[in-house]
C-alpha cells in the first residue's frame, strides 16, 4: 500500500466485509483490509476510527488492528512515538462505558496490556493504570481486565519480550502486588456481588498468583481466597463463577508445591478443601457434572501438590496429614461418569512413578489399598451398557477412555501385582450373578496385565484359556472379542505351553472366518502369537499359508492383514531348509503379485486403500520382505533373491504406470527400500536400471521418496566399487537441479519440507559412506548454500536432516580423520564457516523451537572440534550481529550475558551443556 487511504474508504470496506451479500465483493474487501493491517498506515487509521466511533464493526476492526499491530509490528514505530500511542490508548479506554461491546473492550485492553509489557520507557504501568483508571466507575471494569492480561501476556510468543524484560516486569508486578490485591479486594467489597465483577476480580487474582507475583505469606486471610471458598461451598453458585473459583484454587495449590514458606497457609488451604467434600457429594446428588468436575480437579491438584510429602512421609507407623486427599480423589474416581475419573489419571501416573523410583517394598505395600480401589473403579467404569449390542465403536469417546484406562493399568499394576489383579478379575468372572458386561470388563482388565503374567503360571491362566476356547455360541460378541484379544496378550504364556497351541489356532481360525467384527481381533491375536511363538509355529506353517491364501475372504482391514503376514514371515524366517524357505515365500508373495500384475495390465480407476489401489498389495509385499530376516553365509545365495527377481519388474512397472500418484510412488519406493535391505549387495544388478528410472521420474514429478530411496542405495552400494560410487554421485547431480527448482520458488523450503528432509538425508549418506568423492565433487558447494538457507526452517524432520548433514560433514574434518578428508572440510569451513554460525545463531534465536536446539548444538560442537579458534571468531561476529534492543526499547542481551554465552559455548564439551547454553541465550530474545 503506497499511500494512506481515507477513513471513509476504510469504513466502506468494513461495511462491505460485514454486510455485502456478494461473496466476491466480501473477499475483495477482506484482502484489501488485510493489506491495510499489514501497512504502516494502519496505526493512524485505527486510531481515527476509534475516535469517530461510527459503528460496532468499524470500532471492532480498529481495536483488533491496534492490538494486532502492537503484538506483531511494534518495531514499525520509532521509540519517540510510544508515549503518544500509550496516551491515545488510555484515552480510548477511558471512554469505555457500560454500553461498549465486550469484543471492543477486550481488544483495547489487550492492546494496552501488551503495550505496557513492550514499552520499556513506561516505568511503572501497573501503578499508573490504577491511579488513572480507578477513579472513574466506568473504567474500573476495563482496568481489572488490563490487570488480568498483563501477567497473562508476559510469556506471549508474539511479543518476544526477552528474558531481561520479563524479569523487569516480574519485579514490577511483585512490587505492585499489594496495591493490586488491595484494589481487587476493594472491588470485591464494593461490587454488591455483581457476578461479572466478582468473576473478573477472581480471574485477575488468579493471573497474578499464576506468575508468582503475590508472595505466599501475603495470602493469609485474603478476602478473595475467602470468597473463592464461599463460592465453592455454595451449591447455588452459577457455573461461570464456580469455574473461576476452581481455577483460582487450583492455581494457588500449584503455587504451594515445592514452596516451604507457607506452612500455615498450606494447612489452612488443606483443611478448607477438606470441607468441600460435602459440596462434592451435593453436586453428585444434584447430577451437576460440571461442578463435580471442578471439585475433582481441586482434590486431584491438591494431591499432586502434596505428593512428595505423601510419598516421602508414608509408612505403616506414620503418614503425612495430606494423604487424606487421596481418599477425596478416590471418592471422585467412584463418580458415575467416567469423565470425572479421567481427570485423576495424571495423579496416578505421578504416584506410580514416585513409588517405582523409590523401590521400597514397605512403601509399595502402603499404597496397595489405594491402587486396588483405583483398579476396582476402572473395572466398573470400563463396563459397557447392559443393552449395548455389537462392539464398541472405535471412534466413540468411551473407546478412547478405555484406551486411557489400558495405559494407566499397565503403569500402576506393579503396585498390587499383575498376578493378583489377574486372579481377582478371574474370581469376578466366576461370580454366579456376573452379567456379560461384568465379564467383558473383567476380561478387559485381564487383557491389560496378561503380558506381565509369568509364562510358567499354571493355576489360573489354564482355566481362563480353557474357558475362552469353550465359550458358548450365544456369548455376547463383545465378550468373545475381548477374549480373543486376551489370548493374543497371553502369547508368552502360550509359547511356554505349546500343547495349547493347536486348539488356540483352531479357535482363532474359526474367529477369522466370522463376519461380525471378530476377525479383526483374531488377526491381531494371530499376529502376536506368530511373532512370539515362532519356533513352536513352524509345524503349523502349512495351515498358516492357507490363511494367507484366504486373507481376502476375512472381514479384516488391510492393516490387520499386513500384521498377519508380518507374523507369518517371521515364522518362515526360522525354516532350516533354504529351498523350502524360498518356495514358501514365493507362494506367500504370489498371492500379492497376481493381483498387482492384473492391475498393471488393466485400466482400472484407483480407489485409495481398496483392491484397485496398487499400494494395497505393495504394502503386503513390503511386510513380507521386511520381516523375512534370514541368516545367510557370505558364500550362499540369499533365499529371497529368486522372489525379488520376480517382484522387481512388477514394482518397476508400477513406478511407470502410476508415476503421477505421490502416494503410490511413496509406498512402492518403501517396498524397494526393504527389498534392498533384505538382500543387501546381492541386489547390485538392480542398481543401474533402478537409478535410471528414479532419475527420469524425479525430473518429471519431483516425488521426494526417490531422494529417500537414493539414500538407501548410497548406504548399501556406495563402497562396492568406484563405478557404483560414481554412478551414485551422478544420481545426486541429476537430482540437484529439479530439487533446487522447487526449493527456490517463493516459500519453497517451507512448502516442501519432505523434499528438504529427504534431500539432505541423501547428502548425509554421502558424507558417511563415501565422503572423499563427495567432498571433491562440484556438488558440495551448492548443497552447502542450500543447507545454509534451510537452517531457518522450523519443520522438525526437515531441520533435523539439515543439521545432521552439517554434523556429518564437519565430523569428516575432525583431527583424527583421514588427512584428505580433513583438508577438504577445512577448506569448506574457511569458505562457509562464518555464514554457518551466523545462520545457526539467527535461526536459534528467531526461527526454531527450543526442542530443536539440541541439533544446532551438535553442529556447533563438531565445528569446534574441526577448528575451535575460528569457531570462537565466527561466534563472536554472529552474536554481535544480533539486535541489542527489542522493539520496545529493552536491552535484549547485556554485554556480560553475551560474553558468558560465548565462553560457555567454547568450554562446553557435551551436546547437553551446549544445548542448555543455547536455550538460555535464546530466551533473551523471545
Amino acid at each position: 500500500m503506497e499511500a494512506p487511504p481515507t477513513t471513509d474508504t476504510v469504513y466502506q470496506s468494513v461495511l462491505t466485509l460485514y454486510n455485502n451479500p456478494d461473496t466476491t465483493e466480501k473477499e475483495k474487501a477482506s484482502k484489501w483490509l488485510d493489506s491495510l493491517q499489514k501497512s504502516v498506515y494502519s496505526w493512524s487509521i485505527a486510531d481515527e476510527l476509534l475516535q469517530q466511533k461510527r459503528d460496532l464493526q468499524s470500532c471492532y476492526f480498529a481495536a483488533q488492528t491496534m492490538r494486532n499491530k502492537i503484538q506483531t509490528s511494534f518495531h514499525e514505530l520509532p521509540e519517540y512515538s510510544h508515549e503518544s500511542l500509550r496516551d491515545s490508548l488510555m484515552n480510548h479506554v477511558c471512554q469505555i462505558t457500560a454500553d461498549t461491546e465486550v469484543v471492543i473492550v477486550t481488544q483495547l485492553c489487550l492492546a494496552l496490556a501488551d503495550l505496557a509489557l513492550l514499552m520499556s520507557a513506561w516505568k511503572n504501568p501497573v501503578s499508573e493504570l490504577i491511579q488513572k483508571l480507578s477513579v472513574n466507575d466506568n473504567s474500573v471494569y476495563p482496568l481489572v481486565i488490563i490487570l488480568t492480561l498483563i501477567p497473562e501476556e508476559m510469556n506471549s510468543r508474539y511479543l518476544r519480550l526477552g528474558a531481561n524484560r520479563r524479569e523487569d516486569i516480574s519485579r514490577q508486578l511483585e512490587s505492585n502486588s499489594r496495591v493490586v490485591t488491595e484494589f481487587l479486594s476493594a472491588c470485591l467489597q464494593n461490587c454488591n456481588n455483581i457476578s461479572l465483577m466478582v468473576l473478573n476480580v477472581i480471574k485477575c487474582f488468579t493471573a497474578w498468583i499464576a506468575v508468582h507475583a503475590i508472595a505466599i505469606t501475603d495470602l493469609l486471610n485474603n478476602i478473595i481466597i475467602g470468597k473463592t471458598f464461599s463460592l465453592l461451598s455454595n451449591n447455588e453458585t452459577e457455573i461461570k463463577l464456580h469455574d473461576a473459583a476452581a481455577d483460582c484454587l487450583c492455581t494457588l495449590l500449584q503455587c504451594l508445591e515445592g514452596n516451604n514458606n507457607g506452612q500455615v497457609l498450606e494447612v489452612n488451604i488443606f483443611n478448607s478443601v477438606l470441607q468441600l467434600e460435602n459440596s462434592y457429594h451435593l453436586a453428585v446428588a444434584h447430577e451437576d457434572l460440571d461442578k463435580a468436575i471442578n471439585y475433582c480437579r481441586i482434590f486431584t491438584i491438591m494431591s499432586e501438590t502434596f505428593l512428595d510429602k505423601i510419598v516421602g512421609c508414608s509408612n505403616e507407623h506414620m503418614a503425612h496429614f495430606s494423604i487424606k486427599s487421596l481418599d477425596l480423589v478416590l471418592n471422585c474416581v467412584g463418580h458415575y461418569d467416567y469423565e470425572v475419573m479421567e481427570i485423576t489419571f495424571h495423579l496416578w501416573y505421578r504416584l506410580s512413578e514416585e513409588i517405582y523410583q523409590k523401590n521400597n517394598d514397605q512403601l509399595t505395600i502402603h499404597f496397595q489399598p489405594y491402587i486396588e480401589r483405583l483398579i476396582s473403579a476402572m473395572y466398573r467404569h470400563s463396563q459397557m451398557d447392559a443393552d449395548h449390542e455389537g462392539l464398541i465403536d472405535e471412534s466413540d469417546t468411551f473407546s478412547d477412555f478405555r484406551r486411557k484406562v489400558s495405559d494407566l493399568i499397565k503403569d500402576v499394576v506393579f503396585i498390587v501385582g499383575s498376578c493378583t489383579c489377574f486372579k481377582q478379575m478371574f474370581l469376578t468372572l466366576q461370580e454366579p450373578n456376573a452379567t456379560w458386561e461384568h465379564c467383558e470388563a473383567a476380561l478387559f482388565i485381564m487383557e491389560n496385565v496378561a503380558k506381565n503374567i509369568l509364562p510358567d503360571e499354571n493355576d489360573v491362566v489354564p482355566k481362563v484359556v480353557e474357558a475362552i476356547l469353550n465359550l458358548p455360541q450365544n456369548t455376547h460378541i463383545a465378550v468373545r472379542y475381548t477374549s480373543i484379544t486376551l489370548l493374543g496378550e497371553l502369547c508368552e504364556w502360550i509359547d511356554n505351553h505349546p500343547d495349547t497351541l493347536q486348539a488356540i489356532l483352531n479357535f482363532l481360525l474359526y474367529s477369522l472366518q466370522q463376519k461380525n467384527g471378530l476377525a479383526a481381533a483374531a488377526a491381531t491375536a494371530l499376529t502376536s502369537i506368530c511373532s512370539k511363538c515362532r519356533d513352536q509355529m513352524i509345524c503349523h506353517l502349512s495351515g498358516l499359508v492357507q490363511i494367507v491364501a484366504s486373507l481376502d475372504s476375512f472381514e479384516i482391514t488391510n492393516e490387520a492383514a499386513i500384521g498377519v503376514l508380518k507374523g507369518i514371515s517371521t515364522i518362515v524366517s526360522r525354516l532350516p531348509n533354504q529351498a523350502t524357505l524360498t518356495l514358501t515365500l514365493q507362494q506367500i508373495c504370489s498371492y500379492q503379485m497376481v493381483p498387482l500384475r492384473a492391475l498393471i495390465e488393466a485400466d482400472v480407476k484407483v480407489e485409495r486403500n481398496k483392491r484397485s489401489d496398487p499400494s494395497f498389495w505393495v504394502d503386503r509385499l513390503t511386510a513380507i520382505l521386511r520381516h523375512t530376516d534370514v541368516d545367510v553365509r557370505p558364500t550362499d545365495v540369499h533365499p529371497c533373491l529368486p522372489i525379488i527377481n520376480e517382484v522387481w519388474p512388477i514394482l518397476s512397472n508400477i513406478l511407470n504406470k502410476y508415476q503421477t500418484d505421490s502416494g503410490i510412488m511413496e509406498r512402492t519406493c518403501r517396498s524397494i527400500r526393504y527389498i534392498i535391505r533384505c538382500i543387501g549387495k546381492e541386489g547390485s544388478p538392480l542398481l543401474e536400471p533402478l537409478v535410471k528410472q528414479m532419475v527420469h521420474l524425479y525430473e518429471l514429478h519431483q516425488h521426494s521418496c526417490f531422494l529417500y530411496l537414493g539414500s538407501i542405495l548410497v548406504d548399501e552400494f556406495c563402497n562396492v566399487n568406484d563405478q557404483c560410487t560414481q554412478g551414485l554421485l551422478n544420481m545426486l547431480q541429476a537430482f540437484i537441479q529439479p530439487t533446487f527448482n522447487i526449493l527456490q520458488t517463493e516459500n519453497g523450503l517451507k512448502n516442501h519440507p519432505d523434499t528438504v528432509d529427504d534431500f539432505f538425508r541423501l547428502c548425509s549418506r554421502f558424507t558417511q559412506r563415501c565422503a572423499i568423492p563427495f567432498l571433491q565433487s562440484t556438488i558440495v558447494s551448492p548443497v552447502i548454500q542450500c543447507a545454509l538457507l534451510a537452517c531457518t526452517l522450523d519443520h522438525r524432520d526437515a531441520n533435523l536432516s539439515v543439521m545432521k548433514f552439517f554434523y556429518n560433514l564437519l565430523n569428516c574434518g575432525r583431527s583424527d580423520s583421514n588427512d584428505i578428508k580433513r583438508g577438504l572440510v577445512l577448506q569448506l569451513v574457511q569458505a562457509n564457516g562464518e555464514s554457518l554460525v551466523l545462520n545457526l545463531l539467527h535461526s536459534s534465536v528467531f526461527c526454531l523451537h527450543s526442542y530443536m536446539l539440541s541439533d544446532v548444538a551438535d553442529v556447533l560442537l563438531e565445528l569446534k572440534a574441526v577448528d575451535e579458534e575460528k569457531t570462537s571468531v565466527y561466534l563472536r561476529n554472529a552474536v554481535d550481529a544480533l539486535p541489542k534492543k527489542n522493539s520496545g526499547g529493552s536491552v535484549t542481551a547485556t554485554q556480560s550475558q553475551i560474553d558468558s554465552f560465548h565462553a560457555t559455548v567454547l568450554k562446553s564439551e557435551t551436546s547437553k551443556a551446549l544445548t542448555h547454553a543455547l536455550k538460555e541465550f535464546t530466551l533473551l530474545f523471545r
